[in-house]
This record gives structure tokens, sequence and C-alpha cells, in this order.
């Protein structure tokens, strides 16, 4: 899969404002009133992520997760990122 340019990478994010770019790869927090829907929200995440063979980097501090995308066997941001966002948008 083919590294996406920098204005490509920006066109795609407009359509996902939670996000934001870090370097090679784009993030997003969610926050959960209880640890307990947090751990269920990164159980919907893992299954949608395991249905695309793609996984996010997932930091889970209390009420607190941090989802992180970057297409690591292409060294960077690919469509892949975009698409598993907006997945992982709608199993919030």
């Amino acid at each position: 899969m083919a590294k996406l340019s920098d204005s490509e990478i920006t066109r795609r994010l407009q359509a996902l404002p939670e996000w934001r770019r870090e370097g090679d790869a784009i993030q997003r927090v969610f926050t959960f009133a209880k640890f307990a829907e947090g751990i269920r929200f990164v159980d919907r995440v893992a299954v949608a992520a395991d249905a695309m063979d793609h996984h996010p980097d997932i930091d889970v501090r209390y009420t607190t997760i941090t989802m992180v995308l970057s297409t690591h066997s292409a060294g960077g941001l690919t469509a892949k990122d975009f698409d598993l966002a907006a997945k992982i948008d709608a199993t919030r």
C-alpha cells in the first residue's frame, strides 16, 4: 500500500475532524465515564481491526483511550489508516 502525500493526508483528515496528525501517524483520544466502557470500546475496535487486518496502537489510561494509526510496512500513512479511523469512529 502506497504512502499518502501530505495534501492527501490533509484532505482525508477533513473527514475525520477529531483525529490529528502526529508525524507519520494519526491519533485520536477517547474519554469514557467508566474504565469498563473504555475496555468494551477497545474490544469493539479489536474486532474491526482484525476484520481489516490493520491494527492500531492502543494506549489505555483509566478512562482515556488513545488510538494511533500508521502503516508501519509503508513507513507512514496510507488509505488503510483512514479507513480504520472511520471504522473506529463508527464503533464509538
